[in-house]
């Protein structure tokens, strides 16, 4: 499967030269030419990973990881000019994977995808399409169905149900999905993840409880139950 990368950069000239070197490096882009659009293609492209200029019109670049990492622990790496150290750190403390500062070679721009994306394991992704009794969820297309029917999910729960299906009949503490789902640097209430899972569960509502549940275990966390039918 080709991973789509966000090319986020308001200069046509250095987007359509990175554009070029990702493309040779096998990858699909995809571009926005300004904050705004970054985010509006980011939520709508679903890319394995984000390369973002911090100096952009409409939205700037930190303004644009902040978002991202309201929603998603997509791995992004920052784009800029500005070389000082405490740029860099703001960056890095603010939720991105990697800083590149211009001006840049192309072959090392490629290389840094590479290995942010073998670093949070995005290279490798599960297996595409995973059932569980008439739940199928599609995660290559961000698509879940219930006895073939389409369930219609906002961006973040379905990241939750995506990270929790990963690994049925594992726990996982509010603090562990707020972690993976929301990213590190999430400031709000836990009780975000206890809505997205009171979401998940009515939209799921058609499952049958006999094939699996969104479990509460008291005290401890949620869990993406699986029950096994006796032959």
């Amino acid at each position: 499967m080709v991973a789509t990368i966000l090319l986020a950069e308001d200069e046509p000239a250095i987007s359509q030269v990175l554009k070029a070197y990702l493309h040779k490096g096998g990858f699909q882009v995809t571009q926005a030419f300004d904050g705004e659009k970054a985010i509006e293609l980011f939520q709508t492209e679903q890319p394995a990973l984000v390369l973002l200029d911090v100096m952009m019109p409409k939205a700037d670049g930190w303004t644009v990881l902040k978002t991202i990492r309201e929603s998603s622990s997509c791995p992004v790496i920052m784009l800029t000019a500005l070389g000082d150290v405490n740029y860099r750190l703001s960056g890095l403390n603010g939720g991105a994977d990697d800083y590149i500062t211009k001006p840049f070679n192309g072959e090392e721009v490629v290389a840094r995808v590479k290995a942010v994306l073998r670093r949070t394991g995005e290279d490798t992704p599960p297996s595409s399409v995973t059932s569980y009794g008439c739940l199928t969820i599609d995660r290559t297309a961000h698509r879940v169905t219930i006895k073939e029917e389409e369930i219609s999910l906002p961006p973040r729960d379905l990241s939750v149900l995506f990270f929790l299906a990963s690994q049925p009949n594992r726990t996982f503490t509010r603090e562990q999905l707020i972690e993976h789902v929301w990213g590190q640097d999430y400031d709000g209430s836990d009780r975000a993840v206890d809505l997205s899972i009171k979401r998940l569960r009515k939209s799921l509502q058609d499952w049958p409880k006999s094939e699996g549940e969104i479990k509460t275990l008291r005290g401890l966390g949620y869990q993406f139950c699986i029950y096994e039918k006796d032959e």
